[in-house]
């Protein structure tokens, strides 16, 4: 049996087929392909630092954060969610370096497929990270945008004609259709044609470029079954969780007792006990 320790995190990913999948807890990085498998048990024993000020905290707030960093950082504020409703522009940003830094930069209007056809928006730096913590099956970028207010904007324009969610649990399913991007781009670009190019007329062609060369990532994920019934696991309620691996996908643990969402969980401190024998 092996023992380690330490504070969650979310799990770094290598775009490798299928996905390679890491965790760092304190001074160990566990490489999690390895261990699908294997029989693994986690821990919680109630402690919580947060993950910008490292000051304990009775809950996790925004997956990691404490609640007075939750309630001032600008990471933390609604507009992170719902980028169109940015308001740098009023002077109101709770913290304007930060937005200088992060919310203004090229982001990626995509396509992708995790349980349907979805729209999204992340930073160029981000692909394709992004869409392997979604667990998607392929992704398309479609507009290279200069603000994250402006892909916010594109990306309200589109979600008109597509969902920009994710149905966590069919991900989880393998419950996946065939999707044929390339097609639902150009659909969908002719069905929000008048939106984007009064967009672009706003902003300029230069700022809503379309990416109309691009050609589609594809993912496959460390998975050797994926569950009938998709039961979350929650380290608040049950402290201790344990179960054979099943696989890995987007930020899930697929146990045989359950899905672990190690991204709800950062800032918890756990220990992770890995047994030979599944």
């Amino acid at each position: 049996m092996t023992l380690v320790s330490g504070q969650l995190h979310k799990m770094f990913t290598q775009d490798t087929q299928p996905v390679s999948y890491s965790l760092e807890l304190g001074d160990t990085v566990v490489m999690l392909n390895d261990l699908v498998g294997k029989k693994l048990k986690f821990s919680f024993h109630g402690a919580i630092n947060c993950s910008h000020c490292g000051r304990k905290t009775k809950k996790s707030y925004s997956q990691g954060f404490c609640y007075p960093c939750f309630k001032k950082l600008a990471q933390c504020d609604t507009c992170i969610m719902s980028p169109e409703k940015c308001h740098y522009d009023a002077g109101t940003c709770r913290e304007p370096e930060w937005g200088e830094k992060f919310c203004f930069q090229d982001h990626i209007v995509y396509l992708a497929n995790s349980s349907g056809l979805k729209v999204g928006i992340t930073r160029e730096t981000q692909i394709p990270t992004r869409w392997m913590d979604q667990g998607a099956l392929a992704a398309l970028p479609i507009f290279r945008v200069k603000t994250r207010k402006q892909s916010g904007l594109v990306e309200d324009a589109i979600r008109q004609h597509a969902s920009d969610r994710t149905n966590w649990r069919n991900m989880l399913k393998g419950l996946s259709p065939e999707i044929d991007l390339l097609a639902e781009r150009d659909r969908l670009l002719e069905l929000a044609k008048d939106e984007i190019s009064a967009l672009q007329a706003e902003f300029g062609l230069e700022a809503i470029y379309p990416l109309l060369d691009a050609k589609p990532f594809v993912f496959s994920y460390p998975v050797v079954q994926h569950p009938e019934k998709v039961t979350a696991l929650n380290l608040d309620k049950t402290p201790e969780v344990e179960g054979t691996l099943r696989g890995i996908k987007g930020q899930y643990l697929i146990l045989d007792s359950g899905v672990l969402n190690i991204r709800k969980f950062s800032a918890y401190h756990v220990d992770l006990e890995i047994s030979e024998d599944g």
